[in-house]
């Protein structure tokens, strides 16, 4: 019976160290093929002009990403802007004063919240808040780089308060009780002591919220107006990398410049995530580290 046993947690571990090296296989295979074609666009296309030129006018052969960057970086901005604080400081009330019942019942709207599909997020992104946001600023049109943050901002949420508050519960009492002790109320409590003691946690979902909002597709092809132009507020149209690949990629030549193009601009978003997995993974370490104190 125990040699039997010990045959199964060998093959589990066998098992389990196999699909794990699967996984690892995949992504260096993805990253390689993403790399290849990108180099058959560097051949042929100047790295600095690809970098720093201000215009993406695929029909006339230009391809600078600068204006994509630009794009990502007011949606990204606005939709961190909004689901900061607000996942912040919904994690304060379900870890500190929210009771047991209210707790659960927040808990199901948050994860329901990161359930809904991005099509279903760009649709009331488009009906719904874009003539909103046309009408309060006066616009010619609602589609542009704040519609899409607001809406990009919903699918962060729940990614930054499942984490801070999981960072918030790992704390031990100790924390609490020598705050409260010391004449603490339980507002300093919570923003001297708690909050610093768990930001490796909470800056570990926060930076998988970046993630999630930089790497959005759908959301941001629907209601950020697609203009590759250098957007200079969150009021302008604007195109992100992500959205520009999803809306050449389905009619580009195979094997043009153009579509080694679109490599180019999945390699930078590649790497763009891949730096912000390795803080967030440096930060969910260093949260598991304090939790096991």
């Amino acid at each position: 019976m125990l040699k039997i046993r010990h045959l199964k947690d060998i093959f589990m571990k066998r098992l389990l160290s196999s699909i794990g090296i699967f996984n690892i296989i995949i992504v260096i295979l993805i990253f390689l093929f993403i790399l290849t074609n990108s180099l058959s666009f560097f051949k042929e296309y100047p790295v600095s002009k690809f970098l720093f030129s201000s215009e993406w006018i695929s029909l006339s052969g230009k391809y600078g990403i600068l204006p994509l960057l630009v794009g990502s970086f007011w949606v990204t901005l606005v939709a961190l802007g909004i689901s900061v604080p607000v996942g912040i400081i919904t994690t304060i009330y379900l870890s500190e004063y929210a009771s047991k019942k209210r707790k659960k019942f927040f808990k199901i709207i948050i994860e329901t919240m990161s359930a809904l599909p991005s099509v279903v997020l760009g649709y009331l992104g488009l009906y719904l808040l874009s003539n909103f946001i046309k009408d309060i600023f006066n616009l010619n049109s609602g589609l542009n780089a704040l519609t899409g943050g607001i809406m990009l901002s919903f699918m962060a949420i729940p990614t930054i308060v499942s984490l801070s508050d999981d960072a918030l519960n790992a704390l031990d009492s100790s924390y609490r009780e020598a705050s409260l002790s010391l004449g603490a109320n339980k507002l300093e409590t919570i923003f001297k002591i708690l909050l610093p003691a768990a930001f490796p946690g909470i800056f570990a979902g926060i930076m998988l919220g970046f993630g999630r909002i930089i790497g959005e597709t759908m959301t941001v092809l629907m209601i950020t107006g697609n203009s590759p132009i250098m957007a200079t507020s969150p009021l302008s149209s604007v195109r992100t990398l992500t959205a520009t690949i999803a809306s050449e990629m389905g009619e580009v030549v195979q094997g043009s410049q153009h579509y080694h193009a679109l490599f180019a601009i999945a390699l930078v978003l590649f790497i763009i995530s891949f730096i912000t997995n390795s803080i967030a993974d440096k930060y969910i370490r260093k949260s598991r580290k304090i939790m096991n104190k």
